[in-house]
């Protein structure tokens, strides 16, 4: 039996709040807080591209750790991935995975999905290796591609003939925005003070595991944080795109509460548009996405 019971007081009340709002310009539906999910489109920065705010990484240890599933299960991990909401996939051309890709996407709504790939070294051909990226992946365009793994600092001097390519690329369609992946603070500090990047790479997690420190290292175990926050915020307030990594501390997260802790902290966060975690198994796609759906339901509570 229905006990709810609207009186003639109620209804005008509700009635006159709902002719406010849309006198506002702010439709019912608008009104409603939405609650955010992992598998939410999300846009990257000021690029006005799409991607799911969780991602797949395809280089765990290099790699090879998919690598090790074989090709059929691989590409299985890919479409799973995919039919669970995740169009953003996490390539690079020194991945184990890198030849596999092409494969692995064929069958799904290639304008659904988000690749991001990078290029850790300064070929002599630039917009030949580039295009290796296109062929390899069976794909007109990249959807995001990074200068990889920079630890020095001054490289978007040292790396202008690559960026010019980059660049170069970019009005060729080749690619729809582009990046750096940053290993150092040095190197963090000059791509987020240089006006060329669109989107970056960046390691957080409260922990600091793996963090960008002072050195041009790119395998420090553990920094302070501080620093990076610092750079993000320099990043937001340049409308940079931002993507975060290290979600599970480079696998050294195997106790819950550690993975917790740094998706809450990433999802806190207005500077960090999305992340991107490396997974080997449909259980742990499943308990990523799970895990970050509680994150976002408490901070929305």
């Amino acid at each position: 039996m229905n006990t709810t019971r609207f009186t003639r007081r109620g209804f005008l009340k509700s009635s006159a709040a709902g002719s406010l709002l849309l006198s506002q310009g702010v439709s019912l539906c608008e009104a409603a807080p939405v609650q955010r999910t992992a598998t939410d489109q999300v846009i990257l920065g000021n690029t006005g591209i799409k991607l799911s705010r969780v991602g797949m990484g395809t280089g765990s240890d290099s790699g090879h750790i998919q690598r090790a599933l074989g090709k059929d299960g691989f590409t299985d991990l890919v479409h799973y991935a995919y039919d669970q909401g995740i169009t953003y996939f996490d390539c690079a051309q020194q991945y184990a995975t890198f030849d596999w890709i092409g494969d692995a996407i064929k069958g799904l709504h290639r304008e659904k999905l988000f690749i991001q790939s990078k290029i850790n070294h300064q070929p002599e051909d630039i917009m030949k290796e580039i295009d290796l990226h296109r062929k390899t992946f069976d794909t007109d365009y990249v959807d995001s591609l990074l200068v990889h793994c920079m630890i020095h600092k001054d490289w978007p001097e040292t790396w202008k003939r690559v960026c010019d390519g980059y660049d170069q690329a970019q009005e060729k369609k080749w690619i729809r925005t582009k990046g750096v992946s940053c290993h150092s603070l040095p190197a963090l500090r000059d791509g987020a003070a240089s006006d060329w990047p669109e989107v970056h790479l960046v390691r957080v997690n409260p922990q600091g595991a793996f963090m960008d420190g002072p050195e041009e290292n790119y395998n420090m175990v553990k920094n302070e944080t501080g620093p990076v926050m610092e750079q993000l915020k320099i990043m937001r307030a340049k409308g940079r795109g931002v993507i975060g990594m290290k979600m599970i501390g480079n696998g050294t997260f195997l106790n819950p509460e550690d993975r917790h802790k740094a998706l809450r902290l990433a999802m806190s966060m207005p500077e960090v548009n999305a992340v991107v975690i490396g997974f080997k198994s449909r259980a742990e796609v499943d308990e990523s996405l799970k895990r970050t759906n509680t994150v976002l339901a408490e901070l929305a509570a």
